[in-house]
């Protein structure tokens, strides 16, 4: 009897490895190359009608059309919620967490409307991404730089109170464990600067899918959660601490309430609150 229950698990572990096995060839050999066909054709494309576009119009087209290809190529399958009850024509600020590199295609898809995003200059470097960031009006940042990380929060403002909506991944980069990471300043000083409304947003499942420092992509479900608007009418920079702790908590519970990772906030210390402001 023993023999037969280690038999079975040996076999399920067996199975196991088999659909691993299956899974990573077909990322590598398959969807890999797709996407990467998709971007260099869809970025050229992109950057050729930007010539005559000076909008981003057009590039913001581009850029949710190919979205919608990756997505249903590698079967994401994004529920959207609490969404329909933000009023996404006026100008306001999204913060949302960020997991993966599949991020950005949730939120060119999902998001009804042009904005601009927030990005790290050195993915302004990238052959036909930062081609595209570039031509589109998206905005670097550098964030190691505070003086240089000042001029580029000054256009975002600009930004906003020309009637454009910003994207602001305010952890800095992609989680590399699924946690929740501590928020820089930069959004919240913007917001406030504009009096501009915040737009808590938390993606779940993209770092179940493609977590950082890998190339294969698994399958799978994903959210897309917007929590209530937070104002900043009359607030002020001296306010900012407070904005971002808001908004931490709020996509924090969101997001914790979704996913499969454990909520450890406040329980690793080892992960320090950047300095940038």
């Amino acid at each position: 009897m023993g023999e037969s229950i280690q038999e079975q698990a040996n076999l399920r572990e067996e199975l196991r490895g088999v659909r691993q096995l299956i899974s990573r060839l077909r990322s590598y050999f398959i969807w890999d190359p797709l996407i990467w066909f998709y971007t260099i054709v869809l970025g050229a494309l992109s950057l050729a009608c930007s010539l005559f576009d000076s909008s981003g119009e057009i590039q913001h087209w581009f850029a949710r059309l190919w979205s919608r290809i990756i997505l249903a190529t590698i079967g994401g399958r994004v529920k959207v919620i609490g969404l329909d009850k933000i009023d996404t024509r006026k100008p306001q600020v999204y913060v949302v967490n960020h997991l993966s590199a599949l991020d950005i295609p949730v939120l060119y898809l999902h998001l009804p409307f042009q904005f601009r995003i927030l990005a790290k200059k050195e993915l302004f470097s990238y052959p036909f991404m930062g081609w595209h960031l570039r031509r589109s009006g998206q905005i670097p940042v550098v964030l190691d730089n505070a003086k240089a990380s000042l001029r580029s929060l000054n256009l975002a403002v600009a930004a906003l109170k020309a009637g454009m909506s910003l994207v602001i991944f305010p952890e800095g980069g992609r989680s590399p464990h699924g946690q929740l990471q501590p928020f820089m300043g930069g959004a919240f000083y913007a917001a406030i600067r504009a009096q501009a409304d915040l737009v808590p947003l938390a993606i779940v499942g993209t770092y179940e899918m493609l977590p950082m420092n890998t190339w294969h992509i698994k399958s799978g479900a994903l959210y897309l959660i917007a929590g209530q608007p937070i104002s900043t009418q009359g607030m002020s920079v001296r306010d900012m601490d407070k904005l971002k702790q808001k908004a931490q908590d709020v996509i924090g519970d969101l997001y914790y309430a979704h996913c499969l990772a454990p909520d450890l906030r406040g329980q690793n210390p080892e992960y320090q609150e950047p300095t940038l402001q």
